[in-house]
């Protein structure tokens, strides 16, 4: 019933964006204003709950319980555990933002501050941070712990609904689980055709930047259509080779274009801006965590925090998901810390390197990337290559890593899509596979022709609000089954101390008893 139901709305979506991508977009527009003026910040205040309540699971009584049970062993080395969490959570989307974000805040900054002026320059950075930090890598957590949880500790099928067993109990299983499998499941391929698309943009304007290939929609298309075949042969390949290999391989060519624009890059102007934003970043978390603009009418908040937001979230059940199924073994607060502060922190690092110089490239006059980002976010990052010693090696690595990521992204996607659909856990069917695989590619293909970037943003925020609350009460639920667990093994314990007691008891009255035996015979003679 899931299957059928979330692919004939995928459907749905597809053919109406298809036949009438003008009065789509529209209509995505207006159900769009009102869901921010409205609703907005439920976002917010979700998204700061769920980093707190991850704190607390890091740092509270629950840190040492262990996916899979006590005797759990990872099936994965740390090293490509975190590879395969950087490359599927947002790699595709850090290439994309890493430098054109930072100067689009630069140009039309928050909070009221002058356009182009230092202060400008300083929140473009900590609001790249907030976006790319602690609080999307949250939400991923929450949502692989909470379904890792319930399928190694409890038997579950790795399905949304399984998480809420506590609260609605057997009905997990019947219409109103059906019910929230099918939105996780149509949110998710929402979230996931968004990101591609985002993908397909950037990799179109590379191709033109590097070869001359003019970005047109059936470039667009094309690009598509070949992503579809490699990511295909990536999720039939399973988890343990294709999905693996690609994302160490990726992280590998991350590395080396993140080092290579450090050392060509302004590399003591990009320290500086590292420490300076993450003091800042820090220092103002909550107040960004909860910020909105009610007396200036202002609609940066909505643009940008509550789209970001909003994009997590809808990723959240196949990030957390494809999480979850690579995460067996690996206690709570390994896992919280691992999924959280890893990431964030190489995030950071992303950030302070492409940001930090595309930033430098404009105050000094280097490269005007404002002209560039009039012609599109996508074509920021390769006109900062082209002010660097080696454009077109940057570029050609840049293309490279944008495909990888957007492979190791769908293959991950197709396979976790094929997994929520379907009732037995387990490796999902091959059918199934291949009937997501090619929804996600008409997704991102007719969202693209539907309006672009506009169209996407609006589809995802919306998409989200529904797995928003649905995020509360996964927060109930998992404290719920942590917390019977967490006494459960201390029960366990003490009746086990109190054995060894009652057992050390016995052997010394014993030994007295043999110890009185032995100095009988002699006080007798």
């Amino acid at each position: 019933m899931v299957f059928r139901v979330s692919v004939a709305l995928v459907a749905a979506l597809v053919l109406l964006a298809g036949i009438a991508p003008g009065p789509f977009n529209d209509v995505v527009q207006g159900v769009l204003v009102e869901v921010v003026r409205n609703v907005g910040w439920l976002y917010l205040l979700v998204v700061f709950l769920t980093l707190t309540f991850l704190l607390y699971l890091a740092i509270g009584r629950f840190g040492n319980l262990r996916l899979g049970g006590e005797d759990a062993e990872p099936d994965f080395s740390r090293a490509s555990w975190l590879a395969m969490l950087f490359a599927t959570g947002m790699g595709i989307g850090l290439v994309f933002w890493g430098a054109a974000e930072p100067i689009s805040h630069f140009t039309k900054p928050p909070e009221g501050l002058d356009p182009e002026s230092a202060g400008a320059a300083r929140a473009a950075m900590r609001y790249a941070f907030f976006h790319w930090g602690l609080h999307p890598w949250a939400i991923y957590a929450l949502i692989g712990l909470a379904m890792a949880w319930f399928q190694y500790n409890r038997n579950g099928r790795g399905l949304i609904s399984d998480m809420l067993q506590p609260l609605i109990g057997p009905h997990h299983r019947g219409v109103l689980g059906h019910v929230v499998n099918i939105a996780a499941v149509v949110a998710t391929a929402i979230g996931v055709a968004t990101t591609l698309g985002f993908g397909t943009i950037q990799i179109g304007a590379g191709l033109q930047r590097v070869f001359g290939i003019p970005a047109s929609v059936p470039i667009q298309l094309t690009i598509i259509a070949v992503a579809f075949v490699l990511y295909m042969a990536s999720t039939i390949s399973g988890v343990d080779r294709g999905i693996k290999w690609l994302s160490n391989f990726n992280l590998l060519l991350a590395a080396l274009l993140l080092a290579a624009l450090l050392v060509l890059g302004p590399t003591g102007f990009i320290f500086d801006t590292f420490t300076t934003t993450l003091g800042t970043y820090l220092n103002q978390l909550v107040t960004m965590s909860l910020r909105m603009s009610p007396f200036s009418g202002s609609t940066w908040v909505a643009d940008w925090t509550i789209f970001y937001w909003a994009w997590w979230i809808a990723w959240a059940p196949f990030v957390g998901a494809f999480i979850a199924r690579v995460s067996r073994g690996r206690s709570v607060r390994e896992f919280v810390v691992g999924v959280v502060l890893a990431p964030t922190l190489l995030g950071f690092l992303w950030f302070s390197v492409f940001g930090g110089t595309a930033l430098w490239a404009q105050i000094s006059g280097h490269v005007d990337l404002l002209q560039a980002l009039s012609n599109g976010y996508e074509t920021v990052l390769f006109a900062l290559f082209d002010s660097l010693p080696g454009s077109l090696l940057l570029s050609i690595v840049a293309l490279v890593l944008l495909i990888i990521f957007f492979v190791t992204s769908a293959d991950s996607a197709v396979l976790v899509l094929a997994s929520m659909s379907t009732d037995e856990s387990g490796d999902p069917p091959l059918s199934r596979k291949v009937v997501w695989g090619v929804a996600v590619a008409l997704i991102a293909a007719t969202l693209l022709l539907a309006g672009g970037l506009e169209a996407l943003q609006g589809m995802i925020t919306i998409a989200a609000l529904p797995f928003a609350l649905l995020m509360v009460l996964v927060m109930f639920c998992l404290y719920r089954v942590l917390d019977a667990e967490y006494n459960r093994q201390r029960r366990m314990a003490q009746r086990a101390r109190h054995m060894v007691e009652a057992w050390i008891e016995r052997e010394m009255a014993s030994q007295e008893a043999a110890d009185a035996a032995a100095q009988r015979p002699a006080t007798d003679a």
